[in-house]
């Protein structure tokens, strides 16, 4: 599964701050009646301006998104559901039950503001096969958040994942100094997932400015953004703020 395979390279828009924002009014009060903003109305709106999938993290303490949350865009959305967790037996056992079209399992510390680094494969192997086979066997796609590390790509490729998904925060955090060093990590790590068949995805900490260097990275194939896309639409909107993104990921040469 390569980015070949598609005519356009594909954006994930995460609307986990959505819920943070829902949860800092209504979280003791998730039944009233006007309770705001809608995540659904908010996957809606980045559908209708040109997302290819909806992105929510399932913590296990529940900070922003919530079980019912999970069914609910599984149920509503008009595009792709992809379900970032982390591998545990109660946060699996939900996966099992909605079958979104993608997982992306990710490292999961409750004391962290948001997610800070890449998943272990290496280290994490045992635990993670059988978790990536049983979501499979549901018909569900699988993917690992990992830091762009040779050995770390080639353990998901071993433990059977369909795709990664490259940790860019560090390239983001350095971009603004040029950040060529991470950059050359990133673009050395997509050529190794697509040469050992992974699909190559790429998310955090992705912003406009940061995105134009990105886009020379190869055989890209979905970015996943959040905290920008949903931040950014505080001013303009997040149509416009998800439109402006797509506009510019669609000079990413493909092929």
């Amino acid at each position: 599964m390569n980015s070949t395979s598609s005519d356009s390279l594909k954006l994930g828009v995460n609307i986990d701050h959505v819920a943070t924002l829902r949860q800092a009014r209504y979280a003791m009060n998730p039944d009233a009646p006007n309770v705001e903003p809608s995540l659904l109305a908010a996957a809606h709106e980045a559908e209708a301006a040109g997302a290819d999938s909806i992105t929510i993290h399932l913590r296990q303490d529940r900070r922003h998104i919530q079980d019912r949350d999970v069914f609910e865009l599984r149920r509503g959305i008009h595009t792709k559901l992809n379900l970032e967790m982390g591998n545990t037996s109660e946060i699996v056992k939900i996966a099992l039950e909605v079958r979104p079209d993608f997982v992306c399992l990710v490292p999961e510390n409750r004391q962290e503001i948001t997610t800070e680094g890449g998943l272990d494969a290496v280290g994490l192997s045992e635990a993670l096969i059988p978790t990536v086979k049983s979501l499979q066997e549901r018909g569900v796609l699988v993917s690992l958040f990992i830091d762009p590390e040779a050995e770390q790509i080639r353990a998901a490729a071993k433990i059977g994942a369909d795709m990664v998904e490259l940790h860019t925060g560090a390239f983001a955090n350095s971009a603004i100094d040029g950040g060529d060093a991470e950059f050359e990590l990133l673009r050395t790590a997509a050529i190794l997932a697509h040469d050992l068949g992974l699909r190559v995805n790429a998310g955090h900490g992705l912003n406009l400015p940061n995105l134009v260097k990105l886009l020379r990275v190869p055989h890209l194939y979905e970015l996943n953004v959040g905290h920008h896309l949903v931040a950014r639409g505080l001013f303009v909107g997040l149509a416009r703020s998800v439109r402006d993104f797509k506009a510019l990921m669609a000079s990413y040469p493909l092929g």
